[in-house]
Order: structure tokens, then sequence, then C-alpha cells
């Protein structure tokens, strides 16, 4: 099987974007671990695109993209040899649900979740809301702070269809945030109640409804100043004890059916148990320390879906945390 392993941020797909540079260490970390994947199934091709301006020390063959005005062409161009295609862009302006329908338009395998479940988790309002009517506990992400209770003082903004801690910003109070509405207020930005607890992570495996929970996550995230920043994640670093992180996954499972192959889910632990933030339905930044941690080949797993998903079930996790570290903040 011939397989793109198309990975947005250093595939050239960012190539005009001020952004890149400092994104391109946590996209190269992803698609290094899964071309390191890939290429150990026996029988597989993997071909990437690369923003020319990188190093080509990958395993796979390249395809460099050299300007903004190249990359679509090159991307169908590259396509059309592939048999599938396996795609990590941002939700961002919705770019993973455009990837998502080229893929499918060409004809070829998606490797990835399907576009219904893409559509929604790219807004984080639209997900809350689906989670909520599913009896899955979630911090609301509200269109503006004036539907956040008034007794709750600390407030999270974030845009609507944001990646990670990218443009995430807390305030203490509702004057400091009215203050800032009325210099930076811009459309498509959500407002949400700032919950205290462990910021943690789900690495899922995904199929027609169904979960199985491959790792839970230790974030390393901190508040600077009033943003917040993301460093990098312990992998397999929490057990889930009593199993209610893989009945968390079945839950969001059913209530996203169009969720496939891997899958991310960022929660808060509170008191009272995980609230969701978010659901990323593409590789994350965790999936770069996940063959180490539970000892399986997590892209091998994709690609025997559905089958993998009972192997999953009836295997033991090695109990092993795998520090993966990103080397940009925000």
């Amino acid at each position: 099987m011939k397989i793109l392993a198309y990975e947005h941020i250093t595939g050239g797909g960012m190539l005009g974007d001020a952004q890149m540079s400092a994104l391109a260490p946590e996209g190269d970390a992803m698609l290094r671990a899964l071309v390191d994947d890939l290429t150990a199934i026996p029988g597989v091709e993997v071909t990437i695109m690369r923003d020319a301006r990188l190093g080509a020390d990958l395993p796979a063959t390249l395809l460099p993209v050299g300007s903004a005005s190249d990359f679509w062409p090159a991307f169908r161009s590259a396509m059309r040899d592939a048999d599938a295609v396996w795609p990590i862009a941002p939700e961002q302006g919705g770019m993973l649900l455009r990837i998502t329908g080229e893929i499918l338009q060409a004809g070829r395998v998606l490797l990835g979740c399907r576009p219904d479940a893409v559509k929604i988790a790219t807004s984080k309002s639209a997900t809350a809301e689906v989670l909520a009517r599913a009896g899955v506990a979630t911090i609301p992400a509200n269109p503006d702070e004036r539907s956040i209770p008034p007794e709750v003082g600390e407030i999270v903004v974030k845009p609507d269809d944001g990646a990670g801690c990218q443009e995430t910003l807390l305030f203490h109070s509702r004057s400091s945030l009215q203050a800032w509405i009325r210099n930076h207020a811009r459309p498509g930005l959500v407002f949400q109640p700032y919950v205290h607890g462990d910021a943690r992570s789900l690495s899922l495996l995904c199929c027609e409804g169904r979960a199985r929970l491959l790792a839970c996550n230790r974030q390393k995230v901190r508040v600077a100043g009033d943003a917040f920043e993301f460093s990098g994640v312990s992998v397999n670093a929490v057990a889930d004890e009593g199993g209610r992180y893989a009945a968390l996954a079945d839950a969001i499972a059913r209530a996203l059916p169009g969720l496939w192959g891997y899958c991310g889910v960022d929660f808060i632990e509170t008191d009272t148990g995980p609230m969701v933030l978010e659901v990323n339905p593409r590789l994350t930044t965790s999936y770069a320390g996940l063959h180490r941690a539970i000892g399986m080949n997590p892209a091998q797993l994709v690609l025997e879906l559905p089958g993998s998903l009972e192997a999953v079930e009836g295997t033991r996790h090695r109990t092993r945390a795998v520090e993966v570290e990103v080397a940009h903040a925000g």
C-alpha cells in the first residue's frame, strides 16, 4: 500500500504563514513518529510532502514544495500517486475539513476522521454542545462572556476553531476581560469559565462509534502572564483506575461516530471528574511518544481497523511514561 503521510505545517501548506516556524517542531515530531511507524509495517510505502526549506532526513519518498502557489497542485498530484492518505492538519480555518474533502473527492482511502466528525470537532462550541447532549461532562464554549454566570470571575478566551493553546488567554476578572474585549473583540471567539484542575489528554483508537483507550497523558500547560503555554506531554503517565477514562472514550465515540483512527481528547481532571475541553480528530503531539509508551505500533492498529479494536482490548499495555517536549510555547 502506498500511503501519503501529509503533515500540513511541514508539508508546504504554511509556506506563506508567519506562524510556520513556531509550529514546525511540533508538526515535525508527529510526522516523524508516523513515518517511523508506517515504514515498520511490511508492504507499506510512505511518501511525504516537505517544505523545501526544511531538512529532508526522513525514511520516505520526499516531494519538496517550494512556494505557496505550488501547494495545491503538488498535493493533488501526490494524492493521485497514493492508495491512501493520512492527513495531519489544524482544524483552524477549516483546513483539516478541506483536506479531508479533497482526499475523498480524489477517491483515495482516508486514514482519518470522517467529514461530519471533523466539522463538529473544528468548533469548540459545537463539540461542547454535541457532547453535553450525550451526557458527557464538558466545559461550555459560549459566544460571549454574558452567557457565563456572573459569579464566575475567571474566564478563558480562545478561537472557536483554534488548535492547542494558540491565542488562548485567561482573565481573572470581568473588568479586565471587558477592557480587552473593547480593543480586541472579533468574530469567532469563544468564552469559557476557567476550570481548575490537571490538564490531561486521551489518545484513542476510534471506529464507527467505538473507541479504545491507548493512553492517558499529562499535559504540560502553564499560564504565563495572561496566555496559556504548552511545552510538552507525558505520554501514558496517568493510570485508568476503575476504567473511567475508557468509559469517557466510549461516550465520546458514541456521540461522534464519525471519529475514525487515531484521535485525541483534551480535558481537565477536576475534583468531581474529567471535563472535556476539545476533541482533536487527527494526530496530536502525544502520538510522538505513543509507540514507545504502550509497546504497540499505533499506525498498524489504525490500518487494521476495525479488528484492532478487539486486539487492543485484549492487550495489557506497557505502563511506561514517555516525555515529549516541544520547542515552542503557545
